[in-house]
């Protein structure tokens, strides 16, 4: 989605919670499809509030064009500060769920909340008509959301191209 709205993104910061196995595995699959799209990824880990600063000064050093951040708890408890530091510094920030588009981040792509405790509640109604946990298949997401802020777009100076803005299901304006 990044490269679809900047075509010449060279670099993305990455921020992840370097103590959550999750967040780790995220990191790399991120750095798998950064690769395959000839994109720099930079990661900056963090685990406690004392690291978000430090953190927030690297990447301004380091100047990349987006910034991304894994879907971790921690991370995201710090969603205000750093859609306000992205703002600040004017970058794309593409982000973990719908809250950090809400207050200022400029998009969202992933699995549909609404869509997994739907499914989640198929799964009770099964176990408590006596089905096994362990009987039950996993399943993959299959319905995914897109937010996209246009305000956020527009202090950018950038416009999101038809192209994405027909996929997206809902328009922050």
């Amino acid at each position: 989605m990044l490269r679809e709205v900047s075509p010449h993104l060279a670099c993305v910061a990455l921020l992840y919670n370097d103590n959550n196995p999750a967040s780790i595995r995220a990191l790399k699959e991120t750095r798998a499809w950064a690769e395959k799209l000839g994109v720099a990824l930079e990661p900056h880990g963090i685990h406690r509030k004392e690291d978000v600063e430090t953190v927030f000064a690297a990447i301004a050093r380091n100047r990349p064009g987006a910034l991304m951040t894994t879907a971790d708890p921690l991370v995201t408890s710090y969603r205000r500060e750093i859609v306000e530091f992205a703002a600040k510094h004017r970058l794309l920030a593409i982000c973990p769920n719908r809250d950090f588009v809400q207050v200022g981040g400029l998009m969202f792509y992933g699995t549909s909340v609404t869509e997994m405790y739907r499914r989640a509640a198929t799964y009770v109604d099964r176990i408590l008509k006596g089905a096994k946990p362990a009987d039950l298949p996993v399943e993959q997401p299959m319905k995914f959301d897109m937010v996209i802020n246009l305000r956020t777009s527009k202090l950018l100076g950038i416009t999101i191209p038809q192209s994405v803005l027909v996929r997206a299901d809902d328009l922050i304006e």
